[in-house]
């Protein structure tokens, strides 16, 4: 090619090599192989010094952070680059911003920019306006893409057919549905989850639970094959993750999360926003989708008591039952400016309460609305409590033995579940 100079052959090629996603990388070999094989055509143009970069492998051209392509620009920089060679400008930028920044540096310091049909020189008025086409189609290309898809995927949603992702104790069926998973274990798993919850009335105490009786519940492990499933103590977000989680009510929901873009180090960020409690906000909402494990009642019970135990979160929420002497925390309000009441700790060892309304203090250094001791308080209601449980001790007795009976009977069907399953496979492997 008449463009290419003895200057830009005592430089080295760079052959730019790039895969938007890991699917591609490992599905799309032909790709690869062509954009490898360009090492071969930049040898055949004149360059004996031809360097590869292919840092960028699985990564988006469209405005995030590539290393490799940072690399590119810093050898471009440096005067070290006599042309850049890729199979197309969508291999080098899909966004306008990465695009131009590059014709501007091959421009001033004359580099040539080298695709499979032609190499141009970017300090051609001509070249640049062609190149500029290229960069600008590219980018209207990715746009196109991404909105067909978005709008594809809302479509199939509103039909409750889209599963991205499927929950642990449901399996996807070939129509595009769901199902429980007809393993006896994993639903008594699941179950046992809820059971526990309306019973402790906190997820922290759930996995308090789950932890010092060494239960283990299922959990679903990528990338393994028609087996993923696999037992395992809990975390925390486990557990939180299965107790706000719809799809375990016989609901399909999408868009419970929104995304946001923001702009860090002049390259854009997509975030996630947090979980949109209101369901009313959700994109779409299908009721009585599948077979559930809970009912669509119990699950709104869930999220207002989980809503209930943030401290601090809500100004109706209660807040969750914390240390302390007092009786009554998170009970009491201000009958003046209705605020919460705090509790102080004062006297000998910390052990006397006094209930206080901090009213406008904080904000505008005023006094407290109202403060009162109590000790007093507590041990009227205190006994109150007790004068109308009395008549009802034996039948509260009763409960409780019953209840201490019931957790020792889901501990102990768990290990039978678990002693069931491995009986099997191990039958199975004999056979």
């Amino acid at each position: 090619m008449s463009k290419i100079a003895p200057d830009h052959l005592a430089r080295a090629a760079f052959v730019y090599v790039r895969q938007s996603t890991a699917y591609q990388v490992a599905n799309n070999l032909e790709s690869q192989r062509r954009q490898y094989a360009l090492v071969e055509r930049a040898r055949q143009l004149g360059w004996n010094d031809v360097q590869l970069i292919d840092d960028d492998l699985g990564k988006s051209g469209g405005g995030t952070v590539r290393p490799g392509f940072q690399k590119l620009l810093a050898a471009i920089c440096e005067g070290r680059v006599g042309a850049v060679v890729s199979l197309e400008a969508s291999r080098l930028a899909r966004n306008g911003r990465d695009w131009h920044t590059l014709l501007e540096f091959c421009g001033l310091v004359g580099t040539l920019i080298v695709d499979e049909d032609a190499a141009y020189d970017p300090r051609s008025p001509n070249d640049r306006l062609l190149l500029g086409m290229k960069g600008t189609m590219s980018e209207m290309e990715l746009s196109v893409f991404r909105q067909r898809s978005i709008e594809a995927m809302r479509q199939k949603a509103r039909r409750g057919e889209l599963h991205l992702t499927v929950a642990v104790g449901y399996l996807k069926t070939d129509d595009d549905r769901i199902e429980k998973d007809p393993d006896r274990r994993v639903q008594d798993g699941i179950l046992l989850v809820f059971r526990k919850f309306a019973e402790l009335q906190s997820v922290r105490q759930v996995l308090l639970w789950f932890r010092q009786e060494n239960v283990l519940v299922p959990a679903i492990m990528q990338g393994r094959g028609k087996c993923p499933i696999e037992w395992k103590a809990p975390a925390y977000h486990t557990l939180y993750h299965v107790l706000t989680n719809p799809v375990y009510a016989g609901s399909y929901a999408y868009g419970r999360r929104g995304t946001r873009v923001t702009i860090e180090g002049g390259r854009k960020r997509i975030m996630r926003d947090n979980l949109r409690r209101n369901w009313k906000d959700w994109e779409v909402l299908i009721h009585d989708h599948h077979e559930g494990y809970i009912s669509w009642a119990e699950f709104e019970r869930n999220q207002h008591l989980i809503a209930d135990n943030a401290n601090g979160k809500s100004y109706m929420g209660r807040g969750s039952v914390r240390r302390g002497e007092a009786l009554l925390p998170g009970l009491f309000r201000c009958a003046r400016c209705g605020r919460r009441l705090h509790i102080q700790y004062t006297g000998k060892g910390g052990n006397t309460q006094r209930y206080i309304c901090r009213g406008a203090f904080s904000a505008k250094a005023a006094d407290n609305c109202i403060g009162f001791g109590g000790m007093r308080v507590d041990r009227h209601v205190a006994q109150e409590v007790l004068d109308r449980l009395q008549p009802l001790g034996i039948e509260a007795a009763l409960a409780a033995m019953e209840a201490q009976t019931e957790r020792q009977g889901d501990k102990r069907q768990q290990i039978e579940n678990a002693i069931q399953q491995a009986q099997y496979e191990a039958a199975r492997a004999r056979r």
